[in-house]
Order: structure tokens, then C-alpha cells, then sequence
């Protein structure tokens, strides 16, 4: 198979502040501002291109980046319903895409949800999550594409690859991403198909890792959907804080700020504009105090990132 490599008072306010919500690392996107692997059963051709996945793109076209997304070390992956492009650099994903079709999501709900979180042997050793990194980490290994979107037992295990991951609070990743996931399911239940390209946003200084790989825990994640039945476009945008919100934002906005264009096909107001689809509600979720104060003691070492003005995010 062949890949693409491509403790003073002070500091007790500042983390009120941000249990708050007062202090959240994604605000400016609002405003516009800049185990065992899994088998590949789709082959990525033999230049290494996006061929093999061509059906998980909106016409057939890979989404494209440019800075500030990692452009070294990146690898291709083609999976059974999914394609991911990962980076070496940050050790996660920059986007998985996905097309979701009503059939596949009425499979996917009557499939038993299991799954084992596992390395991904086809990134190079030194480039891969480790399942260690996010052990008492404070943070969930959160999907980019959910397994729920997966409409059999195979593709679902593809899911639970540590490229599809990225560090979320289990606040995010347990109640209003899911909440996400949710909505973006109802609507292809409702329309017929989607088109759907998901990853992370990081602030571009100092930003909070964990692990002996160090992995860069983002600021927000983001899910473009694209309707294509009535030419629907939007991006979800959810903040990765101990008290997480969400806010829709046009493709342009995703592109300044992450560097990932995840329509190319698409143009004019269809990029500058959006269809704004249903607000997610959190899902029903449980976090232990010790869980939440593990991941506060982490989110400690972003304040002085947070308070510094210097990313867009």
C-alpha cells in the first residue's frame, strides 16, 4: 500500500476566568479573525495521490493547505470511509473527510458501537500519537471523524486510530462535540448527503502539550459541512475549554485561520457566507472533578499563552 508522506490570587482568577469562559482561546473565530492497526482497504494509487478516496471529496477534490497548516512530514490516508491527511509535525490530523450518505448513517445507527484506540503503523514511528500521550493526560482522545458516523464494524475500528485524534477536554468532546456529530447526522438523515471535512485550530504561540511526543492540544475543532441538495455551507467551530461553546463561521474564516481550504471546488458566497444549520446541545456527559481538575491543571500553562494578544485565535 503506498502513502502519501507528505498559586497566588492572581492565578485563582485567571482560572476562574476560564472556567467561566471568559478567557476561551477561540473567541476570535466569532470575529472573523485571521493497540493493533487497522487495515487499508482503499489504496491510495501509486503516485501516492488522493484517488483512492476521491468519493470522500466534494467533487472529487481533496481539501488543499497552505500555511499556517504543517506543510513537512505529512502522510495520506485512505481508510474505508473515511480519508485522513496527518501530520508528522503535530502528530495528529489537519483534516479527515468524509462523506456521509442517508443509507450509511441508518447503517451506522444500527451498528454495535465498539471500537480499540490504536496506533497508526502506517505514519512513520517517530511521527505517530502514542497511546501514552494521552494517558493521565486530562484530555480524551477526541475523533475528527465520529465512529458513529461508521456504518459497520471495520470502518468503525478505522476510527479509532490515533490519526483521526486529537486532544479535546472531556467537557468538548463528551457533551457539545458530540452534540456536533449529532447534528450533522440529522441533517444527512433529513437531506440525503453530506460532505463533511473536520480537524483542529492551535494558537500559534506556546500552545498547552501533553506526552512524551508533546502533543499541541488545539484551541478549538471545527467541522465544514457542505449540503449539497440545496447548496447549504457552514462551519462548526467549538472551543476546547473546560467550558466549551460552539459558533458557525464562513469557509474563508477556516481558511485564514488554519490554513485549510476543505472545498476547494467551492467559490464566491459560497465561501464568504453561510447556511447557518441547528446549534448543537451538549449531549448528556459526565465528568469526575478529578478528571476536570487534571485538565485544568494543564490548561494552567495556556493562561499566559491565552493573555499574551499575539494569535489570531
Amino acid at each position: 500500500m503506498t502513502l502519501r508522506t507528505l498559586p497566588n490570587a492572581s492565578l485563582m482568577v485567571l482560572i476562574a476566568m476560564l472556567l467561566n469562559g471568559v478567557i476561551s482561546s477561540g473567541a476570535a473565530w466569532a470575529e472573523g479573525a485571521h493497540g493493533e492497526a487497522s487495515p487499508m482497504t482503499r489504496q491510495v494509487g501509486p503516485a501516492g495521490d488522493e484517488q483512492a478516496c476521491m468519493q470522500d471529496f466534494l467533487q472529487g477534490v481533496a481539501p488543499v493547505v497552505t500555511a499556517p497548516a504543517p506543510l513537512t512530514r505529512m502522510v495520506f490516508l485512505c481508510n474505508t470511509d473515511f480519508a485522513v491527511l496527518v501530520s508528522g509535525m503535530t502528530h495528529e490530523p489537519i483534516w479527515v473527510a468524509e462523506h456521509l450518505t442517508r443509507e450509511g448513517i441508518r447503517r451506522a445507527q444500527h451498528a454495535l458501537r465498539e471500537g480499540k484506540f490504536h496506533e497508526e503503523t502506517r505514519q512513520p514511528e517517530a511521527d505517530r500519537a502514542r497511546l501514552s500521550d494521552y494517558q493521565r493526560s486530562g484530555f480524551d482522545r477526541g475523533h475528527m471523524m465520529p465512529s458513529g458516523d461508521a456504518p459497520d464494524r471495520a470502518s468503525q475500528q478505522e476510527t479509532f486510530s490515533l490519526a483521526n485524534m486529537v486532544p479535546q477536554t472531556p467537557d468538548l468532546n463528551r457533551g457539545l462535540w458530540a452534540g456536533v456529530e449529532k447534528r450533522v447526522r440529522e441533517r444527512v438523515l433529513a437531506e440525503g448527503e453530506a460532505y463533511v471535512v473536520t480537524g483542529p485550530a492551535y494558537r500559534t504561540d506556546m500552545p498547552v502539550r501533553i506526552g512524551a511526543r508533546e502533543l499541541p492540544v488545539p484551541s478549538s475543532t471545527w467541522k465544514a459541512v457542505y449540503l449539497p441538495d440545496r447548496q447549504a455551507i457552514t462551519v462548526y467551530v467549538c472551543k476546547n475549554t473546560v467550558t466549551p461553546s460552539c459558533t458557525q463561521v464562513p469557509l474563508v474564516t477556516l481558511e485564514r485561520v488554519t490554513g485549510v481550504n476543505a472545498f476547494p471546488v467551492l467559490t464566491g458566497a459560497l465561501r464568504d457566507h453561510i447556511t447557518a444549520l441547528p446549534d448543537p446541545q451538549a449531549e448528556p456527559y459526565h465528568v469526575s472533578p478529578q478528571l476536570r481538575r487534571l485538565t485544568l491543571s494543564v490548561l494552567r500553562r495556556f493562561l499566559n499563552s491565552v493573555l499574551s494578544g499575539s494569535s489570531p485565535l
